[in-house]
């Protein structure tokens, strides 16, 4: 859209956030809002379809910290002169200057902030296109080995059927009778100044639309859908934002397209968890392993299971490294597998076990590991 246009709509009030909102807030608001009127879970309503483009237009500024503050300063600017002199010359302590010079004209001012010159109207600029953001889910074993997704992107571009002029094809749209095309009026304000400000007959586009398009209802954009396959680097982490340069939106008048940012979520896994480039398990193992020591096998996410010398005295909780066995690092190499024994205490003994157990208890005699505590708090 023209960036004249922004002025005349609230695009806070489209997220239902405040003006100071932060920019997880707004995120927030905009992917609730973009679910709960997605056309593809709305087919055939239209009216969601329009809160849809809305909450997409809404989201593209304020998402941008650059179009957030031109819009800011663009809705500041108009509201303060459309309700006529502006505050520093308000009460009547101004006085028209004399002479014979004319009132003095602002046009100047806001046609600067509007993206126009006076009354002409520019060529119009390449654009570059929208920023996009969308989520994926992989599995554990996605993240460490890498992916290849496709996904399902929805954004507004030009819409294919008028090619972006919003009038049914065989027709073409009229310049503007009242602003001559500029998308630009000037009128009085207050008497003391001459404002500037969008058309308010053909709203700031400087054409008319006689014929709408049936696609997009003249609006010139409309949803487009496509699948892209999506390569997802080997190691990516839960919650980590991937950037696809000119994957995003299209850049209108020959502009670059936008970027398009991949949030990335990764499933739980049942036996193996994630510390940097490492994997981690726990293992458990028996009495007997621990007090004497023991090989034992351990399994890895894909490959053959590694062995592990447990030494005689091992106490539980301690934590093991099976070098190269873990994710794939961004320097193409692998980090660890880090495993972590548990000493596993049974609940229900057979005979000879219970035996045995208490064979233990008597070669051990009065001696418990808690004796040290009573050298240093006496009872």
């Amino acid at each position: 859209m023209a960036a004249s246009d922004w002025a005349t709509k609230d695009f806070y009030k489209v997220l239902g956030v405040k003006k100071d909102a932060s920019a997880d807030e707004i995120k927030k608001a905009y992917r609730k809002l973009a679910r709960e009127n997605h056309p593809d879970s709305n087919p055939g309503n239209a009216a969601a379809e329009e809160r849809f483009k809305g909450v997409s237009e809404a989201y593209a500024v304020l998402s941008s910290a650059e179009k957030r503050k031109e819009y800011d300063e663009q809705r500041s600017m108009f509201g303060q002169f459309r309700g006529g002199a502006p505050g520093g010359f308000g009460g009547g302590g101004f006085r028209p200057p004399t002479g014979g010079q004319q009132d003095f004209d602002v046009s100047d001012l806001l046609g600067g902030l509007f993206g126009n010159r006076g009354r002409q109207r520019q060529r119009p600029q390449a654009r570059k296109g929208d920023d996009l953001e969308t989520e994926a889910t992989i599995t554990f074993e996605q993240a460490v080995d890498g992916a290849t997704l496709p996904l399902r992107m929805t954004s507004e571009e030009a819409c294919p059927t008028c090619h972006g002029t919003g009038a049914k094809p065989g027709t073409t749209p009229k310049v503007c009778s009242k602003c001559q095309g500029s998308g630009m009026q000037t009128g009085a304000a207050g008497g003391l100044f001459a404002m500037t400000e969008p058309c308010d007959q053909c709203r700031g586009r400087g054409l008319i639309v006689e014929h709408p398009c049936d696609i997009c209802r003249g609006s010139g954009r409309a949803p487009s859908s496509r699948t892209l396959n999506v390569r997802i680097p080997a190691g990516v982490k839960d919650g980590q934002r991937i950037r696809l340069k000119g994957k995003g939106g299209k850049g209108e008048n020959g502009g670059p397209n936008g970027d398009l940012f991949l949030v990335v979520h990764v499933e739980a896994h049942q036996l193996f968890g994630r510390k940097g480039d490492h994997l981690t398990i726990t293992v458990p193992i028996a009495f007997d392993e621990a007090a004497l020591g023991a090989q034992i096998q351990v399994p890895t996410l894909d490959g053959p299971p590694v062995r592990l010398k447990i030494p005689a005295g091992t106490p539980n909780g301690r934590t093991f490294r099976a070098g190269g066995k873990g994710a794939v690092t961004s320097a193409g190499g692998r980090g660890d597998l880090l495993v972590t024994v548990e000493v596993q205490v049974p609940s229900d003994l057979s005979d000879e076990e219970r035996a045995a157990v208490e064979a233990l208890r008597e070669a051990r005699g009065a001696m418990t590991p808690r004796d040290g505590l009573f050298e240093v708090v006496p009872s």
